[in-house]
C-alpha cells in the first residue's frame, strides 16, 4: 500500500448563502491556497473568495493583436515587396484587400490564444486530483457544496481549521489525502 499524506481539508456546506459566507470568512482570515466547489454557479462568489479578474481576455488581445500583425505584413510583403504586380490597376499595397485575411487571422489567433490561455492558467489537463479520493466530493456535481483548504497554506492548522469551518457551519468536514 502506498504512503499516503495530508492534501488538506475538505468542508460540505447546503446551501449556496453557506458557502457564500464561508467564502467571506476563509478570504478574510487570510487563506491562499483554497477553493470552492458547486454544482452550479454562485453569483458573486468570486468576489466573496476575492479572487482577481482572469488574465484570458489579456492573452485573447494579445493572439488578436499578434494574428492580425502577422496577416497584414504577410499580405504587403508578399503583394507589394517580393511579388509586386499590377492587378486591374490597383496599387501594390491596396490595404482594403487585406482586411478579410487581417480580421480572419486576427481571430483565430484570439481564440487560439483563449483556449490554450485558458489551459495554462488552469493547470489542465489534470488527470487526477487528491478530492477525487473522497466519497463525499461525489455530490459536489449534484447538491452539495464544498470548500476546499490545502495543508500548503501557512495558515493551515489541522485543528484550527477544522474548528473555524465547523463555526462556518460545515455539515461535514474531513482531512483528504494524497499519495506521497
Amino acid at each position: 500500500m502506498a504512503e499516503t499524506k495530508d492534501w488538506g481539508m475538505l468542508a460540505e456546506f447546503d446551501t449556496p448563502k453557506d458557502i457564500y459566507h464561508a467564502c467571506e470568512a476563509i478570504r478574510d482570515e487570510g487563506f491562499k491556497h483554497w477553493d470552492a466547489h458547486t454544482p452550479f454557479p454562485v453569483h458573486g462568489l468570486e468576489g466573496a473568495m476575492g479572487l482577481r479578474p482572469s488574465k484570458v481576455p489579456w492573452i485573447a488581445l494579445a493572439g488578436m493583436i499578434f494574428g492580425a500583425t502577422v496577416g497584414f505584413t504577410l499580405q504587403w510583403w508578399s503583394m507589394a515587396v517580393e511579388y509586386p504586380g499590377i492587378i486591374a490597376g490597383k496599387p501594390f499595397f491596396s490595404w482594403p484587400a487585406f482586411v478579410p485575411v487581417t480580421f480572419e487571422l486576427g481571430v483565430l489567433f484570439a481564440s487560439f490564444g483563449t483556449v490554450f490561455g485558458m489551459l495554462a492558467i488552469n493547470k489542465l489537463p489534470t488527470f487526477h486530483h487528491p478530492l477525487f479520493n473522497s466519497e463525499r466530493f461525489k455530490g459536489h456535481s449534484d447538491d452539495k457544496f464544498y470548500v476546499s483548504i490545502e495543508s500548503r497554506d501557512p495558515l493551515f492548522d489541522k485543528k484550527k481549521t477544522k474548528k473555524m469551518l465547523k463555526q462556518l457551519g460545515a455539515t461535514h468536514i474531513e482531512v483528504v489525502a494524497e499519495e506521497a
